[in-house]
């Protein structure tokens, strides 16, 4: 039995788990290691991460519980308390293996505003041997009015192409088939670089250089980035012409009212992300388009809400995540006029339901078509624009589901779950 881990939040942090999983066994930690990765975005998250703590050490008394991620780096006097728990490592060394050596002494949390960055660290020890995420950058130079992501990540540092080629060889020399680059905020790639290059640029070199890569995938955009004269020409070039980049943005939007957009201090407004949605559909008729939504920000009336109802449709956005708003905080937001608990819960569901049917829609559109799949366990898997897809009566022990493998499936049928796909 291998180190256990509890993560929370962000792709980031999955992959971050799955990377200090890997250095805590290597390092000798054993199956009564549990490795908490805590999230700050929401009071939910790290409420649940609390709790989590409570039953591990309530049901395992002599678990050592290491405590990481954004809320620990935040507020780790908080967390260093709680039971089980022997020690809080920072964001800046929770990937440096010195930090999971049984017998390192603790050490302080260090400012993240001025510590080094942390060694990026590609991760191969996955039994799906299907989708792997590598970290192209870290941190947020923007200070949004609700976030406080930038106190706990620090400053935006980008991981240089050649470490990105060696890792993707790495994990393609696994057997993934797919990789995911990821982030906070991968669209902010590159300033901090000598020469300055754009995600695109990076992005386009580093599928000409592993050539080998069946599929590559960005995580979620921001669209301040992308639009206007100064957007990344690049990027926009490889979504018309690349096959090999997955037809699948994910852009975080946070809402659709241009009064809310700005009290949020985001950098687009409405007609932005409109405009980046027929762009992109425009250089790639099949693409799919999801987007972060936050339901309830302070001050939020029934008609900026609609606004945001209404952008799920406007801009064909089927993929959604919805997070009702949770005051941080210090931060700007928390001051402002709040929405009423319970009313920002109902704006949220009705938000998951308008993205529940914007998805069916999508996969509706799908039936009759041959999709490319990469299949992972159980006989599911995901098409090129991220669809979720079950297999037709295949057997378990079959090597036509074996994960990792990539599939053309005609699509027969879609429900609320997804595409339900046969061999074509």
């Amino acid at each position: 039995m291998s180190v256990r881990t509890l993560t929370f939040g962000c792709r980031l942090n999955a992959h971050e788990s799955d990377a200090m999983r890997g250095l805590a066994e290597a390092a000798g930690q054993d199956a009564h290691t549990i490795i908490v990765n805590t999230c700050a975005v929401t009071g939910e998250a790290e409420a649940q991460a609390r709790q989590a703590i409570r039953r591990a050490a309530r049901e395992d008394p002599g678990a050592r519980i290491f405590v990481t991620g954004c809320a620990a780096q935040i507020a780790p006097e908080a967390w260093a308390g709680l039971p089980g728990v022997v020690r809080v490592i920072g964001n800046a060394d929770k990937l440096r293996p010195e930090a999971w050596a049984p017998d390192a002494l603790p050490a302080p949390v260090a400012d993240i505003m001025q510590a080094a960055p942390a060694p990026a660290v590609p991760v191969t020890q996955n039994a799906n041997r299907a989708r792997a995420l590598v970290q192209v950058q870290q941190g947020c130079d923007h200070r949004c009015t609700f976030c406080v992501i930038p106190y706990g990540r620090g400053p935006s540092r980008s991981v240089p192409l050649g470490l990105l080629v060696d890792q993707v060889r790495a994990l393609v020399a696994e057997g993934f088939r797919e990789v995911v680059l990821t982030g906070v905020d991968i669209a902010s790639y590159g300033p901090d670089l000598p020469g300055r290059p754009s995600l695109g640029q990076t992005v386009r070199r580093l599928l000409a250089l592993v050539p080998e890569l069946p599929r590559l995938r960005l995580s979620s955009l921001d669209p301040a980035h992308l639009g206007g004269e100064a957007g990344d020409a690049d990027l926009w070039r490889l979504i018309a012409e690349e096959p090999r980049l997955m037809p699948h943005l994910h852009l975080s939007l946070q809402h659709g009212s241009d009064l809310i957009l700005k009290r949020m201090k985001r950098r687009h407004g409405r007609a932005e992300a409109l405009g980046l949605a027929r762009r992109a559909r425009a250089l790639r008729p099949d693409i799919a388009l999801g987007a972060d939504l936050i339901a309830g920000f302070p001050t939020e009336t029934e008609a900026q809400f609609t606004e945001m109802l209404e952008l799920v449709e406007e801009a064909g956005l089927s993929f959604l995540h919805v997070f009702p708003y949770s005051a941080r905080p210090a931060t700007p937001a928390a001051r402002m006029p709040q929405v009423p608990v319970p009313l920002r819960r109902e704006r949220a569901a009705r938000l998951r339901q308008a993205g529940q049917a914007a998805a069916a829609r999508l996969f509706a559109s799908r039936v009759g078509r041959v999709e490319s799949v990469l299949l992972e366990r159980g006989g599911r898997g995901h098409t090129e624009q991220f669809a979720p897809v079950r297999l037709a009566n295949a057997r378990p022990d079959a090597e036509a589901i074996r994960p990792g493998s990539l599939r053309a499936l005609r699509i027969v049928a879609a429900d609320t779950e997804g595409l339900l796909g046969e061999a074509a």
